[in-house]
Order: structure tokens, then sequence, then C-alpha cells
């Protein structure tokens, strides 16, 4: 699959992983970005990409975000890329924890996912070789103490995709997830070592797309996929060293 003169529905374009993919797509692609800040990019050729305001936390501005994606491209979406995600790292027995981010952090992370996957799929349905991208992360397949919530929305994610999968099958709709090892964006900073770019990341990603790999194990997190299976306690040690 040559991801090029495609109409591109996606979140998360205003920084970090997102940003990088909108960057490899808006010169070649029609890219319309939901997200509560424009992204800080335009086409180097082309079109600029399409910013629509969202709170992916909202439903009301969820739908709004539909019916405005349905009103712009009427002869539907090839592709819905949901990247974005929020990590609040407090434990909740800790001081800091503020039970307020638990409700943000399900919604942006993978109610908005589901919503829009949901509310896109008739304009995907109208397209040949259509596709879904779900960024996802290495703590959907172990944990790490911190992060609770954040662990949890991805490996909610990680079921959602396997299920719309199999729901899809017999249809032109295919469905990607990237799991991305600890990358290097404003949500990771002060947080861990030996962390992979945000552009290596978003040309790693595209790649699984173009080349058809359903479930992509981005950089460490195949051989943390690996370990997983053979040590499931040895996978939670690295982990909870700070291997994310």
């Amino acid at each position: 699959m040559e991801i090029e003169n495609k109409t591109i529905v996606m979140t998360g374009a205003s920084s970090g992983v997102g940003l990088e993919i909108l960057r490899r797509l808006a010169p070649r692609n029609r890219v319309v970005a939901l997200s509560r800040s424009a992204p800080p990019v335009t086409a180097s050729r082309g079109d600029a990409p399409v910013h629509l305001a969202t709170d992916l936390a909202c439903p009301a501005a969820l739908e709004r975000a539909i019916e405005h994606v349905d009103t712009l491209c009427p002869d539907g979406i090839d592709g819905l890329v949901n990247c974005a995600a929020l990590q609040f790292t407090p434990r909740l027995a800790d001081r800091a924890f503020d039970r307020a981010t638990i409700a943000r952090e399900i919604a942006v992370n993978l109610t908005a996912p589901i919503e829009l996957v949901a509310g896109l799929l008739p304009a995907l349905l109208h397209r040949p070789g259509a596709f879904v991208l779900n960024v996802n992360s290495g703590l959907a397949l172990v944990p790490k103490a911190e992060s609770a919530v954040y662990c949890a929305t991805k490996a909610g994610l990680d079921n959602f995709s396997r299920g719309l999968r199999a729901q899809l099958a017999d249809s032109p709709v295919r469905v990607f997830q990237a799991f991305l090892p600890l990358v290097d964006t404003p949500m990771t900073a002060g947080r861990g070592t030996g962390k992979l770019s945000a552009g290596e990341a978003a040309r790693r990603i595209l790649e699984g797309v173009e080349r058809g790999v359903a479930d992509n194990d981005v950089g460490k997190v195949g051989l943390l996929r690996l370990v997983q299976r053979i040590s499931p306690a040895l996978a939670r040690r690295i982990i909870q060293g700070g291997g994310q």
C-alpha cells in the first residue's frame, strides 16, 4: 500500500510522533488534523493540512468533527490515524494524583479512537484500500507501575483494534496498529534513556502500513513481546525497571 494522493484524518498531529507523521503525509496527501491547537506545520507542496479544532475528550466536539469531515470529504476518506494520547504519571496513592485526570485520559486514549472509527467508518467504506491506524504502546503488552490508567487504555486499544479487525475482515478497510517503545516527545520529557526519535518512530510507523504489517512492533517492542511470551515475569521486571 502506497500512502500517496490519499485523504487522511488524523489526531495527535500538533506535537510529538503525530506531528512527524503529519510532516511525512502532508506533502503527498490531503490531511485533516483533529486537535485542540493547530499543527505547527505546512505542506512543502500541495495543500496545507486542514485543521479542525477538536477537544477529543468532549463527545460533542467529536460529533462536530465527524460531521465536518463528512462535509469536507463527501467522497469518503482513505485513512484514519489515531495518534493522540495523554499520560499522567502519578500513582493513585500519590498526593499529586488527580482523579479528574482519569476520565480525560480514558477519553482521549481509548474512547475517542473508538468514536472516530464508528463515526467515520461509512466514509472509510466508500474508499477502496482504506485503513485505520491506531498508534499504540509497548505498555499495552506489559504495564508499568506508573501511569496505570494509561497502560489500561493502551491495552484496551489493542483489544479494540483486534476486535475491529475481525469485524472488518470481509470489508475493504484494513486495521493496523503500531506499538511504540519510549519515544523522545514532550510527553516523555525527563523520563528514561535511549529513546527513539519521534521522526524515526513516524518513519517506521508509516513504513509498516505501506508494507501491510497488521501489528507493527517498533524498535525494542519486538524484543519485549518475545520476552513476554517466554517469561512474563522477566518482561514485568524489565518494564518496572524503567524499560518504557
